[in-house]
């Protein structure tokens, strides 16, 4: 069968290799995709956020499933689209797609269905925003409702800095437009953090293993915010009672309460946990794989990918039985100089031959120069993954082919997967 997928980061290119594995799979067609999946399928030159342009795309091509990579097709109702066009999707509707799309509707949803998570508070006045800051007798975490590429939560250290956040979000000039129109405050809460993903129907859960990614740009979870530097799974300091009473108090009772409020939640439910020292908190939900969680998930996925795809768009997840590798998995992100702020982009990439043949290299920031060399073409350009028994393996074997790779002003963290980061207590 002919499939088109939709987005041009490392996680589509990953999810292209799992379905290229797939002997189910007949085309693969990629929109825009980027120059890795231009080895694995045909990429289109088409926007992820072209709903039009998309559905026509798999038509033209008679795809008979389209898999969305990332948010703002969802959010933009790609799947509603394709569905008036008796398109099969992985992933959910636009009205499901608030889970993400809206923080606060994801705050209601969960004070509806009891799930834990911060106190907060919403607001789409600037002045009552304020005032509500200046009550608190701690400084708090704030919110743009919408989507802001996953850099959209300020962590605040003062009421000044609150302040300032509010008046960054919800001024006149927004730094994230729209999505900061309206606001949500909420407590800071402290424990250790980890992604919890899963694979739905709307009435079949099927949890996917744990992994952990770092937010920060730096080493020791310094720096600016980005959107993900590394990842691994699975987390050994997590224990199995709180992991299940994320599965069923979290994950599985936001896809009943979906479900129950008449909006069927479809396609891969990520949501961002702290494990706190009152139990597991949800910090935020997602409505697709995280990005780099999706290069350390998928290399452990036994299952056809394709053909979880295919029930979760059918309905028929009950079916299925999803297997996984009891290997550790370590992604490392090499980013351009300057990421997430200015940097420089069009520099030749070199090594990628030279990796060691188990070990993948999956390409978010990447293009085919005229000659046909890659170069890179955005902030995180490149995703280096390896599996192994223990971390230790994975996270030395990640790092001894990171080595190999070069191109000009490349940066990454070195301390993805340490000894001191799998023990730490925040």
């Amino acid at each position: 069968m002919n499939v088109l997928l939709v987005g041009s980061g490392a996680r589509e290119h990953a999810l292209a290799w799992k379905l290229r594995q797939s002997p189910k799979l007949t085309d693969l067609f990629v929109a825009p995709g980027n120059a890795g999946t231009a080895a694995l399928g045909t990429n289109l030159p088409l926007k992820a956020a072209d709903v039009e342009g998309l559905t026509k795309a798999a038509k033209e091509h008679r795809c008979e499933l389209v898999v969305v990579g990332p948010e703002d097709p969802l959010a933009r109702g790609l799947v509603d689209r394709l569905a008036v066009e008796g398109i099969a999707a992985f992933g959910p509707s636009q009205a499901a797609a608030r889970i993400e799309s809206s923080k606060a509707f994801a705050k209601g949803l969960m004070k509806r269905h009891g799930i834990a998570t911060a106190r907060s508070a919403v607001f789409s006045n600037r002045t009552d925003a304020r005032n509500h800051i200046e009550s608190l007798s701690e400084p708090p975490v704030v919110k743009a409702d919408g989507l802001a590429a996953g850099k959209g939560a300020i962590v605040c250290y003062s009421k000044e800095q609150a302040l300032r956040a509010i008046d960054l979000l919800m001024g006149e000039d927004s730094a994230f437009g729209t999505a900061g129109q309206t606001v949500v405050i909420e407590e800071w809460l402290g424990g250790r953090e980890l992604t919890a993903h899963a694979f739905t129907d709307g009435r079949t859960t099927l949890p996917m293993p744990f992994s952990c990614d770092y937010k920060r740009a730096l080493d020791g979870d310094e720096g600016l915010i980005t959107g993900g530097m590394g990842a691994y799974s699975p987390p050994g300091w997590l224990d199995a009672e709180t992991a299940g009473r994320i599965d069923e108090q979290v994950t599985k009772a936001a896809v009943d309460g979906m479900m129950a409020e008449g909006t069927p939640y479809r396609g891969v439910l990520y949501p961002g946990i702290m494990v706190t020292p009152d139990g597991p908190k949800v910090l935020e939900f997602n409505c697709r794989f995280g990005d780099p969680e999706a290069q350390v998930l998928l290399p452990r996925l036994k299952t056809d990918l394709l053909e979880v795809c295919l029930a979760v768009a059918n309905n028929r997840l009950h079916e299925l039985e999803v297997e996984w590798s009891a290997q550790a998995c370590v992604a490392v992100v090499l980013a351009s100089g300057g990421y997430p702020e200015k940097y420089r982009t069009g520099f030749p990439i070199s090594g990628l031959a030279q990796l060691e043949e188990d070990v993948m290299v999956f390409h978010a920031g990447t293009a085919l120069a005229d000659d046909g060399s890659v170069v890179s073409s955005g902030g995180r350009v490149l995703t280096v993954a390896a599996l192994g028994d223990t971390l230790t393996e994975a996270r030395a074997k990640a790092y001894h082919n990171v080595q190999h790779i070069h191109f000009s002003r490349c940066h990454y963290r070195r301390d993805i997967a340490a000894p001191a980061q799998e023990a730490r207590v925040d």
